[in-house]
Order: structure tokens, then sequence, then C-alpha cells
């Protein structure tokens, strides 16, 4: 059934996001669900903020008022979502839920993609995907958590510092 199972987004009342979350896992978990109901994901982003003169980071949700939940459609499973406290319903047409597409749900961010590079800082790549494609660069900087990866390439005779995703480069051979 896992890979039934798509990613739905639920409106919810505004700032009732995350005790919607916390009914639904608390229901799925007493119900014995999770075959049916597998993930619930509230999308979230860290932001700087200067009050009084002082830097803070806060995080602060990127759809408030909605709930990303990954379930397996039916009868049933959509009955306990739509009728937990604080749902208002599906995001659909008519409230009839449509699930996000592949590329909606990569956008979002929302599920992590583990990606095998084979390359390391100081490594020479070639850019396979993008504007820079076919240029070639060396890598200065591999952040596995954000997905990027910055690439120094020569371009009309100037060094330039580029970030790409992990998948936009490969190791020269």
């Amino acid at each position: 059934m896992a890979d039934e199972a798509r990613w739905y987004v639920v409106h919810t009342y505004s700032g009732y996001e995350n005790k919607v979350a916390t009914n639904l896992e608390k229901i799925v978990e007493n119900r014995k669900l999770q075959d049916w109901i597998h993930e619930i994901s509230i999308p979230t982003e860290t932001v700087t903020e200067i009050k009084d003169g002082q830097k803070k980071e806060v995080e602060r949700k990127i759809f408030p008022g909605y709930v990303l939940v990954k379930m397996v459609m039916s009868d049933e499973s959509w009955y306990v979502v739509r009728n937990t406290r604080g749902c208002t319903g599906f995001v659909g047409p008519n409230g009839k839920p449509t699930p996000l597409t592949e590329e909606e749900v990569a956008a979002l961010g929302v599920e992590k993609r583990s990606i095998e590079i084979n390359y390391a800082v100081g490594d020479t790549v070639n850019i396979v995907d993008g504007p820079l494609e076919n240029f070639s660069g060396r890598v200065d900087e591999i952040d596995q958590e954000k997905n990027k990866v910055r690439v120094t390439v020569s371009m009309f005779g100037r060094e330039t510092s580029v970030e790409l995703e992990l998948d936009q480069a490969e190791l020269m051979e």
C-alpha cells in the first residue's frame, strides 16, 4: 500500500496547523491507521528576524492554514482526516481531494531525497543541468542538508562561484 500513498493538502483554521497535525497523529496511533495515513507535515522555514537590534532565528510556516498529509485515499482515511478537529477539508475542486504531483512534492521539499554523489571538495565536475550546462568547475563546498554544492566556474576569463543542486554536477572523468 505504501506505493499508493500520495501527498494531499488539508485546509485548517489559521493557527491550528500544529493542533491538527498532533490530533491526526494521535488518531492514527490510537486507531492503528499507519497503513493508511503515513506522514503528516507542516512545511516551515527558518527566518532571521531583527527585533530591538537583536538577531533571532524564527521558524515560520510557509503555508499558514495548511497541513500536508501523505496517505492512501479511502473512505475511512478521508473520513478520519476530514473530521479531525480544526480541519476544514481537503484542497481540491469542490472539496474533492487532489493529490500533489511529484514535481510539487519536490518543489515543496516535503520528502527529503538523499542524493548519492561521487565527487568531493576540490574535485573538478561537469555541470549537467541548468543554465550553466556543459560548463565545468571546481567544487568548493558541499551541503548535503540543503542539497546544494558550490562550484567555481571559469566564465569569460573570470572565476565565478555558483550554487547548484547536488544532482546538477557530476565528476569529470
